[in-house]
């Protein structure tokens, strides 16, 4: 099927708004059984990517599930498998529903492949973004349930993938959960609902920031070691480059952008321009350290995101909402959220362990036989990054439907370890052009 001729455009995205994020209807189907309002069948658990976030992720799986076993692996090193095999063992919870033989411990470039034929149901996704669209579409087309985090690609081909995804796993009645942890947050549903209700009244403007130090700095040249190769030297560095991170906006602050989508209902922006850069050159990579990106909606509403990853500097990650009849504060981390105006409030409930609330929920649907299918605001929150930072790689104003059909493809196609990836220059605004 033909991307091009099948993306959705803004308007058909605001007709089928209404089921983002929502419950699917009918049983989830996997290959020879079904799952559906019960738990007397074993789920089987494959993870790709066996990084923390991924080895925290297959360890929330198995808690959310007394009756699920994790049988398959896979990452492009063997370290990594071993280190988080290792880990998992030792829970005292679910170290014994870590059934891994060696025989299903993969390893190289095309490890998710063997990881999704291996016989798993669940496939967890946590590789670098670069390759999510690939190894979605794989899980996808084998019939397999999906935990993704996010972001979700690193360009709009890979967007176009991942939309294309999300439909056949709607055909399929697959499980596609999106790893924007805080649409799971019990504190965070309460303030948006609020939101979303009009407590505020209509929103007008969004803040947010992303300021916190570099996630892993380059490595000087001179630490490459002779043999290495440049795809090896990449992915080891992976947030350095922008096919396989995005950059730090959209890797990072992707929570940011995240919450303003969702004050906004998940309506996309028609346009942003941007600044950004590198002021840090010791930092190396190929990525910039701050941005500020400006978003403008049909409605005449904004959303200003600015972001920082520099050290020993203030860090903050929050978003100010500001509405005609009051104002929202989102404080991540740093407490409750709140609202002051004519309808104030502050929540003052439970606020449990978001990502596990993901795993909880995502595992209770697809036992119900309604899994849940977060497949388009994952793939629409992280267009808006990969928006953000055109702009401000650019230095141009980019529209949606620009950032959306942009020709720019970041990620090499049929990668060897041998394929050459000479290092990239780093973008110039007003220079870099717009694909």
């Amino acid at each position: 099927m033909s991307t091009e001729n099948k993306l959705p455009s803004r308007r058909d995205f605001l007709k089928t708004s209404a089921v983002i994020g929502g419950a699917l209807a009918a049983p989830a189907i996997l290959p020879g059984r079904l799952f559906a309002a019960g738990n007397s069948d074993t789920l089987k658990i494959g993870l790709i990517g066996c990084g923390g976030r991924g080895s925290g992720a297959a360890g929330q799986a198995l808690t959310a599930d007394k009756n699920v076993v994790l049988t398959a692996v896979g990452d492009v090193f063997r370290s990594q498998v071993d280190s988080s095999l290792n880990a998992l063992r030792r829970d005292p919870d679910y170290g014994a529903r870590v059934k891994v033989d060696e025989d299903h411990c993969f390893v190289g470039l095309d490890a998710f492949q063997k990881v999704i034929d291996s016989g798993v149901d669940v496939v967890i996704l946590a590789t670098p973004p670069g390759f999510r669209p690939q190894h979605l579409k794989a899980a996808v087309t084998a019939g397999k349930h999906v935990f993704c985090e996010k972001p979700v690609a690193t360009d709009a081909p890979g967007i176009r993938s991942v939309l294309e995804s999300v439909e056949l796993a709607k055909q399929k009645k697959l499980a596609l959960v999106a790893g924007f942890c805080w649409r799971y947050n019990l504190a965070e549903r309460g303030l948006f609902q609020r939101i979303l209700d009009g407590d505020i009244g209509d929103v007008r403007v969004v803040y947010g920031t992303y300021y916190t130090s570099p996630v892993k700095p380059m490595p000087p040249a001179g630490d490459r070691k002779e043999g290495v190769t440049d795809v090896e030297w990449q992915l080891r560095n992976w947030y350095n480059f922008v096919w396989l991170s995005g950059d730090g906006f959209v890797e990072q602050a992707i929570h940011a952008v995240d919450w303003m989508c969702w004050a906004n209902r998940d309506v996309p922006p028609i346009k942003a321009v941007a600044v950004g850069g590198r002021q840090i050159p010791a930092l190396g990579g190929h990525i910039f350290d701050h941005f500020e990106v400006n978003y403008e909606y049909a409605n005449g509403s904004r959303g200003f995101l600015a972001s920082r990853q520099q050290p020993n500097c203030f860090s903050d990650n929050t978003a100010t909402i500001y509405g005609t009849k009051g104002t929202a504060h989102e404080l991540g981390f740093k407490g409750m959220p709140y609202i002051k105006g004519e309808k104030p409030w502050t929540y003052t409930g439970e606020r449990p362990d978001m990502y596990q609330v993901e795993h909880d929920e995502m595992f209770a649907s697809i036992r119900k036989g309604e899994p849940i299918n977060n497949g388009i605001r994952l793939a629409y929150s992280t267009l808006t990054g990969l928006m953000g930072r055109m702009a401000a790689y650019t230095g141009q104003e980019i529209t949606w439907e620009q950032a959306l059909h942009s020709k720019e493809a970041l990620v090499p196609e049929n990668l060897t370890w041998q394929t050459p990836l000479p290092f990239p220059s780093l973008a110039i605004p007003g220079k870099t052009r717009f694909v």
